[in-house]
């Protein structure tokens, strides 16, 4: 039987199908811009060279094709082919700037007018339609240099049809980043090209209906992941900008959503200036968020509770995040980890405790295991995570998150030398009886952190339910895992004869992480997985091992600088080279 979410994805691309048919045998009649746009985004130079070498590396896949147009490429899967047909891209050929650059930007923006133009292939959906015209509004002018009057009638009929066909399908958009790139696009355009003035109106009022329904008031998205919602950002930066050069008015709920996110993504934000990651979300491209809180223009600290669900630890050079919210259900669980309770601490410009990362790029087992409880730092118990999947969508292929934690108390107050968050989560009630509570205290100085876990069954029918789950395993106890991830640069090597772990950051400093010497201590191999690698990298992570015997067990740990490591620290080793890999 096909389900209503399975209608409703076929009824879209239909939908899609058939409006882009018919905005593309529209009549032409914009011949140019209102006024020059200038370009916002950014790209990577080292990104643009690759392209220009026929290294296409999208969506975590490599194709090596010197020689062979970008379009000659077969995409290996659907998220590799909206990477192409999104045109982000051509960021990446503007940071380059050379002729090199511009001739094959040229060369592949007339061939997919040639080879799509007409309503045709996978780029033909509101978000990608609006990511596309954004980006060749943006770069018109690098684009348009020394093109001949008939390449230029081009680009702009199919700026046009494109904008047209934005026009009627934006509301096809699923709620989130993908209709605020839609919503973007067409303000973009119809700010930009003669005689679209008239679409601006409803697609900036749309936009602000989105902004007020979308951007809780922490300043928050559904998903809770911090790339997206640095995403979202930017674009209504980018929009709000658009709308002051046009000299239009912004709206409120527009720029009251602007004034939200900002105190947000700073707290947010670890003090290499990259992203916390979680729920799907990665470190973001080095230098965006910091350019995209500089350009919205909005001062202020963080906000002094949670942000998104988020805790934000911070102290000397040091910075903690923590997920101390439940995780996103339904829809906007698609890419959600059962992460609950889970920190990552940086310390200066290095990571040192991490979580894995989105294993989407790296096939369909990849993407659940770094969705599990396991690939992330936190404690995971008997073989569970706090949160399941469940069977994946049948018009997707995306696995929901399912019996998440309902209850999360969190509290954050100061102590005498430092910062205390102290929270906890039911995830493990319904299975094993248990709640998970967590300590961790961070001093003023950044120097130290203290940690306490706790497993125990708070009401009767919780310690009925461990006394099943004590039974069903023969009463040997119920194990748990309380791990560690470190990031692949860290050098770990047990000390003390197997009592502690020293860690080595390229910064030169020293970490050591010790515990209450009542459970086992071990070093095991881990992995660290990014979007933007051709292959998961291998790491290490600290793991400590224990058994639940009883309706209370706590385990404590701590992580300090060691004693010989100086308290200002001159970084200057460079970072590795960003397609280090090709």
């Amino acid at each position: 039987m096909v389900n209503l979410t399975t209608l409703k994805a076929r009824q879209a691309r239909i939908l899609n199908a058939v409006h882009a048919r018919l905005a593309t045998r529209a009549k032409a009649s914009v011949k140019g811009f209102v006024s020059s746009p200038e370009p916002r985004t950014i790209g990577s130079f080292a990104r643009g060279r690759q392209l220009i070498a026929g290294n296409y590396l999208f969506a975590g896949t490599l194709i090596n094709a010197p020689g062979h147009s970008l379009w000659d490429v077969t995409p290996p899967d659907t998220a590799y082919a909206a990477e192409l047909q999104g045109f982000a891209w051509l960021d990446d050929l503007a940071a380059v700037g050379d002729i090199a650059a511009r001739q094959a930007a040229q060369t592949w923006l007339w061939e997919w007018i040639d080879r799509f133009g007409k309503g045709r292939g996978p780029g033909w959906s509101p978000d990608l339609t609006g990511r596309r015209l954004i980006r060749w509004i943006n770069h018109a002018i690098f684009v348009l240099r020394g093109q001949e009057s008939e390449q230029s009638r081009a680009f702009y009929r199919s700026l046009e049809q494109q904008t047209l066909f934005l026009s009627r399908r934006w509301r096809g958009a699923a709620p989130g980043l993908p209709r605020f790139e839609a919503l973007t696009g067409l303000i973009y355009a119809g700010l930009s090209l003669e005689g679209q003035e008239a679409l601006a109106g409803p697609a900036i009022r749309a936009l602000a209906r989105e902004c007020k329904s979308q951007i809780d008031a922490q300043g928050g998205l559904p998903t809770r992941n911090p790339e997206e919602l640095l995403a979202v950002f930017t674009l209504l930066t980018w929009a709000a900008a658009a709308l002051s050069d046009a000299g239009r008015g912004t709206p409120t709920e527009h720029l009251e959503a602007i004034e939200r996110i900002a105190p947000t993504l700073r707290s947010l934000r670890h003090s290499d200036g990259a992203l916390a990651r979680f729920h799907g979300g990665g470190r973001g491209i080095e230098g965006w968020l910091d350019h995209a809180l500089a350009a919205s223009g909005v001062k202020g600290g963080q906000p002094s509770g949670l942000a998104m669900g988020y805790a934000r630890l911070s102290g000397g050079r040091t910075s903690i995040v923590v997920d101390a919210a439940a995780p996103p259900t339904g829809p906007a669980s698609a890419n959600a980890h059962a992460s609950t309770l889970a920190f990552e601490l940086t310390s200066g410009r290095r990571p040192l405790i991490v979580n894995c990362g989105s294993g989407s790029s790296f096939g369909l087992d990849w993407r659940r295991a770094g969705r599990a409880t396991p690939s992330h730092s936190t404690l995971s118990l008997g073989g569970y995570s706090s949160a399941r999947l469940a069977d994946p969508d049948p018009a997707t292929g995306y696995e929901a998150l399912i019996n998440t934690p309902k209850h999360v108390p969190v509290e954050i107050s100061p102590i005498t030398d430092g910062i205390r968050f102290q929270g906890g989560h039911d995830g493990y009630v319904p299975s094993h009886g248990l709640t998970h509570a967590r300590t961790l205290e961070l001093t003023l100085d950044g120097r130290g952190l203290a940690g306490e876990d706790m497993l125990f069954a708070m009401e009767d029918a919780d310690k009925r339910r461990f006394d099943a789950a004590l039974d069903a395993g023969k009463l040997k106890g119920i194990r748990f895992d309380i791990r560690f991830h470190l990031h692949p640069d860290v050098d770990a090597t047990l000390d003390l004869g197997g009592a502690a772990v020293s860690m080595a950051l390229k910064s030169g400093e020293v970490w050591v992480f010790r515990h209450d010497g009542v459970h086992n201590l071990t070093l095991e191999p881990g992995a660290y997985l990014e979007t933007t690698r051709l292959k998961p990298r291998a790491a290490q992570q600290i793991v400590l091992s224990g058994m639940a015997f009883t309706y209370a067990t706590r385990v404590r740990w701590s992580l300090s600088k060691a004693q010989e490591t100086a308290i200002g620290v001159r970084d200057l080793s460079m970072d590795e080279p960003y397609l280090e890999e090709i």
